[in-house]
C-alpha cells in the first residue's frame, strides 16, 4: 500500500514538474503586462486577455504577429519534408545495413553515430557554403536539406537496430511466396517494424520544428521563417511583450502535441504486439 502511494505521489510530482511550465505559458498568453510582472505571481489572471491570439489570427500580416501565421506554414512544410526525405533514405538505408552483409559495415553505422554527435554549430560554416554554391539561402528547401543531413543519421541508426530486431524468417518466407527483397521490405518488415516506425517519424518532426539555430542563420525573409524564429522576433530592441511571445509558444505546441496523440494508439499498440511476439 504504501508502495503505491509513493508511485502515485511520485508521478504525481514529476507530472506537475513537466505540466506546470506550460500552465504558465498558457496563463502568460491571457495575462495583462501588470499581472506578468506582479509579485507574487499571479497564477489566476485578473484581467484576462485574448488579444494576442486575435492579434495573430487577424493581424494583415505585415507586423510580427501576422508573419507568424506564415512562418507556422513555413514549419509545416520544412518539417514534413524533412520527414518524408530522412524516412525514406533512413528506411532503405537501415535495411540494407541490417540485412546486407558487406565489409565496414559497422563502422558506416559508427560514422553515421558520430556524425549524429557533432554538435551544430561545428556544421554551420560547411553548410552555410553548400547552400550558396546551390543557391538555396533563404529558402524552405534548404532548410530541409540542411536538417535532413543531421536527421537521417539518426534515422539511420534507429531503423538499422529495429530491423536487426526483427526475425529474418519473416523476409524469407515473403521472398518463397513470390516477394522481392523490396516488396518483402514494405509488405511485411515495415507493418512490423511500425513502433520504431512512427517513434522515429515523431522524433524526426521534432527535431525539425524545434530547430532555431540553422533556421536563424540561413533565413532572412518571412517566407522561409520557421516558428522558433518567429517567436524570436516578437521581443524588441527595448521592450518585449512576453504575453505575445506566451501566446507564440502555445499555438507553436500545437502541431507536435495532436501529432503525438493522433500517433499514440499506433506506437502503444506496436509496442504490445512486438513484446508479445517477443
Amino acid at each position: 500500500m504504501r508502495y503505491k502511494i509513493f508511485i502515485h505521489a511520485a508521478a504525481a510530482f514529476v507530472a506537475a514538474v513537466f505540466l506546470a511550465p506550460l500552465a504558465w505559458l498558457v496563463i502568460a498568453s491571457v495575462s495583462e503586462p501588470r499581472d506578468l510582472l506582479a509579485r507574487p505571481l499571479h497564477w489566476i489572471p485578473e484581467h484576462p486577455t485574448w488579444s494576442r491570439y486575435d492579434a495573430i489570427a487577424n493581424s494583415d500580416g505585415s507586423d510580427v504577429a501576422g508573419l507568424f501565421r506564415q512562418s507556422m506554414g513555413n514549419s509545416v512544410i520544412v518539417a514534413l519534408g524533412t520527414v518524408a526525405v530522412s524516412m525514406v533514405i533512413g528506411v532503405l538505408g537501415g535495411y540494407a545495413l541490417a540485412r546486407l552483409r558487406f565489409r565496414f559495415r559497422r563502422s558506416t553505422m559508427v560514422a553515421f553515430l558520430i556524425a549524429y554527435m557533432l554538435p551544430p554549430i561545428a556544421l554551420l560554416i560547411p553548410l552555410y557554403l553548400v547552400l550558396t554554391q546551390l543557391q538555396l539561402l533563404d529558402s524552405k528547401i534548404g532548410l530541409i536539406v540542411v536538417y535532413t543531413s543531421f536527421t537521417t543519421p539518426f534515422v539511420l541508426w534507429i531503423m538499422t537496430n529495429q530491423f536487426l530486431s526483427l526475425p529474418v524468417e519473416l523476409e524469407e518466407a515473403a521472398r518463397v511466396d513470390g516477394c522481392s527483397r523490396l516488396g518483402a521490405l514494405l509488405r511485411v518488415v515495415l507493418p512490423v517494424a511500425r513502433p520504431g516506425l512512427f517513434a522515429t517519424m515523431m522524433f524526426t518532426f521534432l527535431m525539425s520544428w524545434d530547430e532555431f539555430l540553422y533556421a536563424l542563420i540561413f533565413t532572412a525573409t518571412p517566407e522561409a521563417k520557421t516558428v522558433p524564429v518567429a517567436i524570436a522576433e516578437f521581443t524588441g530592441r527595448y521592450s518585449a511583450d512576453f504575453g505575445l511571445v506566451a501566446a507564440g509558444g502555445v499555438l507553436a505546441t500545437l502541431p507536435p502535441v495532436l501529432l503525438a496523440l493522433a500517433f499514440q494508439r499506433y506506437v502503444v499498440d506496436g509496442l504490445a504486439a512486438a513484446s508479445v511476439k517477443g
